[in-house]
């Protein structure tokens, strides 16, 4: 089941016959080969297509999408009613046609605030839209990284729950030949209690690994729903990584965790612009119509407004500093996130390199070595010799491959983590 993994092929074949033979069940032999199987990219679509948090986060880039296609158009203009020139005495005191100037007046102001003003307003929404789409493909790249180690979290447990239920029927063997030589009169009862207490320590291995399975189902449950319970694929080929580690190092704002960094930055960029157009003034237009008493010819009021910035040292001065130094700030802090990510990049790359080296390791040396010293002390045994070193054999090689199961795992959880830094069809 694991040769696209492990790769082997024609030249590896001869490396394939001396692996043990319960290494070769756990690459060839699933019981599941003919039935539906699930697969890491079919997981991570079916989770991208139906995160809830994606779909909050697409709903977000629509709203940030709309507030940019509204920003920098020209306020609403000003509609004003009412009476200009009000009598407050005489005979005609507060009526509209107590004195011939009283006007009924109606009227429109619109405000012009300037272009650099406008063109600021503009550059912020469009930030807030790249920034939105920013956390958008970053969540999605989460959910991808989530969904990839909850997939491999359960296909390691699948495998090494396997790997433990076929060295059951070796195990097997060991009480037969103590149960063969105490018919014989050469062993002892001892010998045959031993054998059966190391078949059920086997047994409560695969109960522990069980529950593990299960618990790693379940988060993958949380994605897929009941597509969770199908039985696994194949294994990507965890060799194999889709960027190398210069490639990485030199797309670090692309990654997850700085997508957000580039649009803050704009958008403090827009926000300093907007404080710097503060002192540019501010225009306004009006026109109203009066209408006056009956005989009396009617009146029209135009206006023009500009708004007077004298005393900036300590108004919009002042706005511009704070601005400038946040986006000091912002361009910082981007510095010291972009130092960060790579030093995990090259951490997990390193990382992701050892555990290669060890899976390999046990592949190709310890469990041949395991699998060997269990026939010798199997055949030591039947040949008279004690119980203990074959008991001790069979100890060190269950270890051995339960850490190479579990190995496996990490390998591939280190894997992913690199996989998945850039975004789906991002990668060179």
């Amino acid at each position: 089941m694991l040769s696209s993994w492990f790769g082997v092929g024609a030249a590896r074949a001869r490396r394939l016959r001396r692996l043990p033979w319960v290494a070769v069940i756990f690459i060839v032999s699933p019981a599941w080969a003919a039935s539906p199987v699930l697969t890491l990219d079919e997981a991570l679509r079916q989770a991208v297509a139906h995160a809830p948090m994606l779909a909050a986060r697409r709903a977000q880039t629509s709203a940030a999408q709309q507030e940019s296609a509204r920003a920098g158009a020209l306020p609403d203009p000003q509609l004003t009613v009412g009476i200009d020139n009000l009598a407050i005495q005489g005979p005609g005191a507060f009526t509209a046609g107590g004195d011939s100037m009283t006007m009924r007046t109606v009227g429109l102001t619109q405000a012009l605030p300037s272009a650099s003003k406008r063109q600021a307003e503009r550059a912020m929404g469009a930030a807030n839209v790249e920034l939105a789409a920013a956390q958008e493909t970053g969540t999605a790249l989460g959910i991808r990284q989530q969904v990839a180690g909850a997939w491999i979290g359960a296909w390691g447990a699948e495998h090494e729950r396997a790997m433990l239920v076929a060295l059951q029927s070796v195990w097997a063997q060991d009480e037969a030949a103590a149960n063969a030589r105490l018919r014989g009169g050469s062993g002892s009862a001892a010998d045959v209690l031993a054998a059966r207490m190391e078949a059920l320590d086997l047994a409560n291995r695969i109960d522990t690994v069980t529950a593990q399975e299960a618990q790693a189902r379940a988060q993958l449950r949380r994605w897929l729903g009941d597509a969770a319970d199908q039985p696994l694929s194949d294994a990507p080929d965890f060799a194999a990584m889709p960027s190398d580690e210069t490639a990485l190092l030199a797309r670090l704002d692309q990654q997850a965790p700085l997508l957000g960094w580039a649009a803050r930055e704009r958008a403090a960029e827009a926000a300093l612009a907007e404080a710097r157009a503060d002192k540019h003034p501010q225009w306004s237009l009006g026109a109203s119509y009066g209408s006056r008493v009956r005989g009396l010819s009617d009146m029209v009021s135009l206006q023009v407004g500009v708004s007077l910035p004298l005393f900036t040292r300590n108004r919009q001065d002042r706005g511009i500093s704070a601005r400038a130094a946040e986006l000091d700030a912002v361009q910082a802090e981007h510095e010291d996130a972009r130092r960060q990510q790579a030093e995990a990049v090259q951490a997990a790359w390193a990382q992701w390199q050892a555990l290669g080296r060890k899976v390999r390791r046990h592949r190709d040396v310890l469990l041949p070595l395991a699998s060997d010293r269990s026939a010798l002390a199997l055949a030591a045994y039947r040949g008279g010799g004690d119980i203990q070193p074959l008991l001790q054999a069979r100890r060190d090689e269950l270890s051995h491959h339960a850490d190479y199961a579990r190995m496996q795992a990490d390998y591939g959880r280190a894997w992913a983590a690199l996989a998945y830094l850039l975004p789906e069809g991002d990668t060179p």
